[in-house]
């Protein structure tokens, strides 16, 4: 069964999805909240994994972040990825509220972002009694020297001084830069274009994951508290809650979940999905089946 329902986040009204597993009245159950990738919406690949975890037991709620979707918030389309945290410890406030759920058995995952923002709102948060991601990315990270490391450093330099351009304009009364995540067309998509690059394309903008709300694009001033934020700087105050975190063997961005671990405190595992990239674990059945059985396990040894 799925619920829409409507929590407060930083004064914000964000809109979510609860899905509660059959035939779990009377008794409470335990509920893991589930964060969407930047530039995604609740209705895609969170959804996804939240039906499966509530098929194996778990309530499971999504939701849109804070400017985003449904959810409440001027401008729109704004990536704070300190609000995105607070997001993820919002859920974890309303699902304390009810009365079908216990208290004491919440977890948390994150997929691709919210692989770092699950993490960075855990680090402090200890009603997050287990810590999951899939396909995680840093945010921070990826802009300040780009997937793979990348990128050149005048990138950025270039991007935070558009940003105080933009906060200028919108102090004048301009309308806020956006920014898209991904180009409309695949003839956009630059000749040099990583594998990644053209899946997330393919994910965000043809039927098999298109959402109307989704990849609307960013709020170019976000960029300045994007490159403040670091996913895994205290990555080891998780601990002693534990930690999985789950790639593709085929992932460009894995090396970003084998370093996190090895910056973790136990107890903490990597798990491989062989011949998973990176979007392959948004939807495709092969392999989200299995990274759904460890989660399910996961969870329900650790809550």
């Amino acid at each position: 069964m799925k619920t829409n329902v409507t929590f407060s986040s930083g004064g914000l009204a964000v809109a979510g999805i609860l899905f509660t597993p059959d035939g779990h009245a009377g008794h409470r159950s335990p509920a893991v909240v589930v964060s969407h990738p930047g530039g995604g919406v609740k209705e895609q690949t969170a959804s996804v994994y939240a039906e499966r975890l509530a098929r194996a037991g778990f309530a499971a709620l999504v939701f849109d972040a804070a400017y985003q979707g449904e959810s409440a918030g001027e401008p729109r389309g704004l990536e704070n990825p300190f609000q995105r945290a607070e997001d993820v410890k919002s859920a974890v406030s309303f699902l304390t509220t009810r009365d079908d759920l216990d208290p004491d058995r919440i977890g948390a995952l994150g997929i691709c972002a919210s692989g770092g923002f699950v993490p960075y709102a855990a680090q402090t948060d200890h009603r997050i009694r287990a810590v999951a991601t899939v396909s995680a990315v840093d945010l921070g990270h990826a802009f300040r020297e780009g997937l793979g490391r990348t990128q050149r450093p005048e990138v950025l330099q270039a991007l935070l001084d558009q940003a105080g351009a933009a906060r200028t304009a919108e102090a004048r009364g301009e309308a806020p830069w956006l920014v898209p995540w991904i180009p409309a067309g695949a003839e956009e998509l630059p000749a040099d274009a990583t594998r990644q690059v053209r899946e997330t394309w393919e994910y965000y903008r043809t039927p098999r994951g298109h959402h109307p709300r989704a990849v609307q694009g960013w709020v170019l001033r976000s960029i300045d508290q994007i490159a403040q934020y670091d996913s895994y700087a205290m990555i080891g105050r998780i601990s002693p809650r534990p930690l999985l975190m789950i790639i593709g063997s085929e992932a460009e961005s894995g090396y970003v979940s084998r370093e996190a671990i090895e910056r973790a405190a136990e107890p903490k595992e990597l798990f491989v999905i062989d011949g998973a990239t990176h979007v392959d674990l948004y939807d495709k059945d092969e392999y989200v089946t299995p990274a759904v059985a460890r989660l399910a396990a996961f969870f329900g040894e650790h809550m």
